[in-house]
């Protein structure tokens, strides 16, 4: 039988302190809520009574309710106060030497029976449990922040944690309505360890003038639909905690680089730039503490700079017969455009039309589009066989499948074919733009269109300028996105350009921990889902993607960047090898044919 927490204690009354307070006392535990002086005790009480009375005005908690749960909270200053409790939960700030000053201290107050816990998210629970004389009574209990809101609970035994302990505080979150991943007692644990390494890795492409922090956090959101990009998570999160939990993962986890806190993250630390809670951040706000972004000398301009140079666009040509091509065709002709499909053939013409028609029926049917504006789109569309019909178009976009070789031969046709003037775009995203615009005589028309897949329903096209593309071929590829509806990010060209780069990178890292027997991957899937609010866990997303696809993808970013910690996973290569590549085969990192 699992032990009856029925009194414990919090010390530490910040954001999340006080979260993990309100937690305890909604599911009807008592509470000794500690604080080390007055003033801190009254800014704790505070921030709980906000809390709550927010949860009452958006009815999600009962007047009485509220009450109640403030009944069952005893406000104290100093350790002494805990003597009576069953469990300990401390919430201080990240620094090793105060933690276990404040373990000892427990250790000498608190009954022999007491267990007690650390929330710390970064730091060796191992380290803090030597403090006391009981360390087999100490443990890992991270939440997450909202505490009230999120679900997931990381348990972090040690080496010494006593198995009874693990299993009573299993069971105690399930009492409070929280999902419970045990863990060991390493760097970042999940959830960290994989977040902390993506966010790191994003302030690293925008240090580089790589991409624009706009365009950095648009590409995450709207391409991988994450709730918030990047560097506005780090504003919220505090770039000071970030820098301070990537130097622990550092110094802890065998100094992997990806978790070396990136140049620019020192500097603004430094500087007093920390996020929201300093007004100033990667972002600037209109106070401190605010959520409100403000203008600032980063700010972009209403209209690009480079605007008025776009060309007119009326006529575009899609090259290929695949989805993508696909899906292409039917969003340039409803945005308008007249539209030359290549495919190859009478045969692929027919299935390629069939299928840009059922999707457009399908829109009638959601009521996106009516019957006249579908006519419309499809009169629009002209079916070729051959390259020679794209003579007279303003952009050409290639959706061809195949090697390097055939898009770089494809392009040096379209060079002799096309019109001077015209925009050649590749939707490639595994051959450098830059050696498919080589391939012409003309590379300042030259750039890459990724559209974000599916094409028809990610409002997001990564465009992707060369070394030689010109400003005016940036322009016009940025207006024709907008005609089409779709947010427009402008990126250098390097492997990944931004949402592969940032992505596939975390995947990689995901598989890596799971091969390391650190988590299963329903631990890390519910970590990166209930804890950080992501819309699909790393192995639900790898399973569909594609193992084949995401091997070749990191294969590229360590080819280009032969940065150790972007080498492929032997787990990853090992299941391509295996033939195991997910859904599209019955398997991958779980079994698919019985669903």
């Amino acid at each position: 039988m699992a032990r009856e927490f029925t009194r414990v204690g919090v010390v530490g009354l910040g954001t999340m302190g006080a979260g993990i307070v309100e937690v305890f006392a909604r599911n009807g535990v008592d509470v000794v809520a500690v604080e080390n002086s007055e003033p801190a005790l009254a800014r704790g009480r505070a921030t709980l009574a906000r809390s709550t009375d927010r949860a009452v005005a958006r009815g999600k908690l009962a007047e009485a309710d509220r009450d109640a749960l403030h009944s069952r909270v005893d406000f104290q200053v100093g350790l002494d106060a805990l003597h009576t409790v069953d469990l300990v939960v401390e919430a201080v700030p990240e620094h090793l030497d105060l933690k276990r000053r404040i373990f000892a201290e427990l250790d000498r107050v608190c009954r022999p029976d007491t267990i007690l816990a650390t929330n710390t998210s970064s730091l060796s629970v191992t380290d803090i449990a030597v403090a006391t004389n009981r360390p087999q009574q100490v443990v890992g209990l991270h939440f997450f922040n909202p505490a009230p809101v999120m679900k997931l609970v990381e348990v972090v035994r040690t080496v010494i944690t006593a198995a009874e302990v693990v299993d009573d505080v299993e069971a105690l979150c399930a009492r409070l309505g929280k999902v419970a991943v045990t863990i060991g007692d390493r760097a970042g644990f999940i959830a960290n360890a994989l977040l902390f390494g993506y966010l790191n890795h994003a302030v690293s492409l925008f240090e580089a003038r790589y991409v624009t922090r706009e365009d950095l956090d648009a590409a995450m959101r709207l391409g991988c639909r994450l709730p918030m990009g990047p560097l506005a998570l780090l504003d919220l999160i505090g770039l000071d905690t970030a820098y301070e939990i990537l130097n622990t993962m550092y110094r802890r986890g065998g100094r992997d680089r990806r978790h070396a806190p990136a140049p620019l993250l020192r500097q603004m630390v430094t500087a007093g730039l920390l996020g929201r809670k300093s007004g100033r951040g990667f972002y600037t706000y209109d106070k401190p503490g605010s959520s409100k972004v403000v203008p600032d000398e980063w700010t972009p301009a209403a209209t690009p700079a480079d605007a008025d140079g776009a060309r007119e666009v009326t006529r575009v040509g899609v090259i290929g017969a695949g989805t993508l091509a696909t899906g292409l065709v039917g969003l340039f002709g409803r945005a308008g455009y007249q539209v030359v499909s290549v495919t190859g053939g009478a045969e692929e013409s027919t299935g390629i039309g069939g299928a840009v028609r059922d999707s457009l029926d399908e829109e009638v049917r959601r009521g996106g589009l009516d019957g006249a504006d579908r006519d419309a789109a499809l009169a629009r569309i002209t079916w070729a066989a051959t390259l020679d019909q794209l003579a007279d178009v303003d952009l050409v976009v290639e959706a061809v499948t195949g090697g390097p070789g055939v898009e770089q031969t494809l392009f040096a046709s379209l060079d002799e074919i096309c019109k001077p003037g015209v925009l050649l775009a590749t939707t490639s995203s595994s051959l450098p733009v830059i050696e498919v615009a080589m391939a012409t005589g003309r590379p300042a028309d030259v750039l890459g269109l990724h559209f974000v897949d599916p094409a028809a329903a990610v409002p997001l096209v990564e465009v992707v300028r060369t070394v030689r593309t010109s400003a005016e071929a940036t322009a016009t590829a940025r207006a024709v996105c907008a005609a089409l509806g779709r947010t427009a990010v402008v990126c250098g060209d390097r492997a990944g350009f931004v949402v592969d780069a940032l992505l596939f990178p975390y995947l990689n890292d995901a598989v890596r921990m799971l091969e390391a027997g650190y988590a299963t991957a329903d631990g890390i899937d519910h970590a990166m889902t209930l804890g950080c609010g992501y819309p699909t866990g790393p192995f639900a997303l790898l399973d569909a993607i594609g193992l084949d696809v995401a091997l070749a993808a990191q294969r590229a970013l360590y080819r280009e960047s032969r940065e150790p910690g972007l080498a492929p996973a032997p787990l990853l290569e090992h299941l391509v090898t295996a033939g195991y590549l997910g859904r599209g085969t019955g398997r991958g990192f779980r079994d698919h044919t019985g669903r």
